[in-house]
């Protein structure tokens, strides 16, 4: 069976994604919740995971593994999501309704990755 293009597109979503991390660290630390500890490890540590596991969507042997940890580290990521809605400080200048809107996006990527994931 022929790999759908929409995967390589969520591979490369995710390749970006995680580049950014190390290219844009600072644009990163200013969302990082200040309760967690060690926020710029953290930050390379997520970016690192957004490359692996977009990686893993390329090979069937690692596809069902990395669909799973996706929807796991979008669900951890919804904690910066609600973290930035918290406060205008919190909120890094990014207007109200775009954080707003990150919610749902998360559940529509999570619904992505869950597509990949063979019966």
């Amino acid at each position: 069976m022929e790999t759908p293009w929409h995967l390589y597109a969520m591979t490369v979503l995710y390749l970006v994604a995680g580049l950014a991390h190390f290219i844009f660290p600072k644009m990163y630390l200013r969302i990082m919740p200040r309760y967690l500890p060690y926020p710029k490890f953290l930050v390379f540590l997520s970016g690192m995971a957004e490359m692996v596991l977009g990686l893993g969507l390329c090979f069937k042997v690692t596809r069902n593994l990395s669909a799973y940890g996706i929807i796991a580290m979008l669900t951890l990521f919804l904690t910066v999501h609600f973290y930035m809605l918290s406060g205008k400080k919190e909120a890094a200048g990014i207007p109200k309704w775009i954080l707003v809107l990150r919610i749902p996006l998360q559940f529509v990527l999570m619904y992505w990755a869950y597509v990949y994931i063979s019966a």
